[in-house]
């Protein structure tokens, strides 16, 4: 079921007033909702909330284990058996073809002649999501940063449909303290959630949509049919169609958790207005980057240590990450990408600190777009790889590009408008956060019927100006 839908508008049409008759019920607002949850993921494939189910009542069991054992080798032998039973349940749905079908082409380079019979299981929707948000519960509990919850508090977290699908990666620290609050629908801020959804809706609709039907999807399927500039022009497309589209998820996600009473953490913080790679990582994901920083980068070591070290853990976290994304080595490849110009940012931060009397050239307003621009195109760089179907893809892409016998070609896909939703794609993000602000403070001084014409009219626009039809959201593969 997708956000931007008919079905999903009905599907919430009748949750949001019963969540709200319920929310001082407390357990049978869990069950409501725990309920809605398992309709809404079990809309793609019934048979994978026995899935989500499982992971559950795991999750659970191992939680209460750590939390009541004072052994602390019984409280790490709980830990592993969860983590061992979450990556096992992600590696079986998302990598044992991948796995399997290269150990059997290394057999085969090998003189070894091993055919095993690959069995192909269908990806659950968000598996790589709700895994993470477990794991990172259990290992919290372990951590004694977090006591573990009752088993439906623990339900409704990890299915909250919401964020269950395509995140934001909520911790349990963040969520759970939340189901205790006293909630009330007339302290909700309504007018900031239909902003957000809206903003949300514009950016999947007119821009990511619009991207990828007009230009990147074509071109992505035979970069050699298109001349130089609309494989370069589709690249950076593609680079706003991801951004539109995910941010778009989250500022919806955020918004529709916000109508029934639930905060979630911000996702995105304007990614291209990055001036080096660390930025781009705290703007771009944050949810997941802060997971892979304080649940695999610091402890195989952070920073500490010496500075291979530090490469070393930098490289390993971009490797997993790239592969948390999809089984595939273009994946791998994307994260290794990020990891080397993140090793060799380090690099250069570590050698200014030992010339502490060297003196930097003054920092200007040309110098710092000069780094936002090479930034973006280190990250557009890392997007070919992302998404590409394979390394042949990408390669054909790459050198599309930089073959000069094609730069002369027409680029009849490269419109005024595939241009005009790069621009706004790019300049959204450069938005002034006070004027966001103050646009929202305006539309929450309307009245209702005020808001509503507005909405309405929005509504128009953005259906008028999208293709028809809603493609799935791209972070729903992984």
């Amino acid at each position: 079921m997708l956000f931007p839908t008919i079905s999903f508008a009905i599907f919430f049409m009748v949750v949001l007033p019963v969540s709200w008759l319920l929310m001082q019920r407390r357990f049978h607002w869990q069950l409501f909702i725990i309920a809605a949850s398992y309709f809404f993921y079990g809309y793609y494939d019934w048979r994978f909330c026995f899935l989500l189910l499982g992971s559950t009542v795991v999750n659970q069991i191992v939680a209460l284990q750590i939390h009541s054992s004072q052994n602390e080798r019984t409280r790490r032998a709980w830990l592993t058996v969860g983590i061992v039973a979450n990556l096992g349940a992600l590696s079986y749905f998302k990598y044992y073809g991948f796995f399997v079908s290269n150990a059997t082409n290394l057999f085969a380079r090998l003189g070894l002649g091993v055919s095993p019979t690959i069995v192909t299981a269908a990806l659950p929707i968000g598996i790589s999501f709700f895994t993470f948000q477990a794991m990172s519960y259990i290992i919290d509990v372990y951590r004694r940063t977090f006591e573990p919850t009752g088993f439906f508090e623990f339900a409704v977290y990890l299915s909250f449909f919401p964020h269950v699908v395509s995140g934001p990666i909520v911790r349990a620290a963040e969520f759970l303290p939340q189901l205790r609050e006293r909630h009330d629908p007339r302290k909700v801020d309504s007018s900031r959630a239909f902003f957000l959804i809206f903003m949300g809706l514009f950016k999947k609709v007119v821009i990511a949509n619009f991207l990828g039907a007009n230009l990147v999807d074509i071109v992505f399927a035979n970069p050699r049919q298109h001349s130089s500039l609309e494989v370069l022009v589709a690249v950076y497309a593609y680079a706003i169609q991801i951004y539109a589209d995910f941010s778009g998820y989250t500022d919806m996600a955020i918004g529709l958790a916000l109508l029934l009473g639930f905060r979630f953490p911000q996702n995105f913080d304007g990614p291209y207005t990055a001036e080096s790679l660390q930025d781009f990582w705290r703007r771009w994901h944050m949810t997941l980057s802060r997971w892979l920083r304080d649940y695999l980068y610091i402890p195989l070591g952070g920073g500490r240590g010496k500075e291979w070290q530090t490469y070393r853990n930098i490289m390993i976290t971009f490797l997993l990450g790239g592969l948390w994304h999809g089984a595939s080595w273009t994946f791998v490849v994307w994260g290794g990408i990020h990891g080397l110009f993140l090793s060799y940012e380090h690099w250069r931060q570590a050698r200014r600190a030992r010339h502490v009397h060297h003196l930097e050239p003054p920092d200007t307003g040309l110098r710092r777009a000069l780094r936002r621009f090479a930034i973006f195109q280190v990250v557009c760089l890392a997007w070919i790889f992302f998404r590409a179907d394979t390394f042949k893809n990408a390669a054909d892409v790459l050198t599309r590009i930089f073959d000069p016998a094609h730069w002369g070609q027409g680029a009849p896909l490269v419109t005024g408008g595939v241009l005009l939703a790069i621009l706004a794609g790019l300049l959204e993000q450069y938005i002034p956060k006070d004027a966001l602000a103050r646009a929202m403070s305006a539309f929450s001084r309307l009245t209702p019927v005020g808001q509503g014409l507005v909405l309405g009219f929005a509504l128009l626009i953005t259906n008028s100006m999208g293709p028809r039809g809603v493609a799935p959201f791209i972070y729903f593969r992984f």
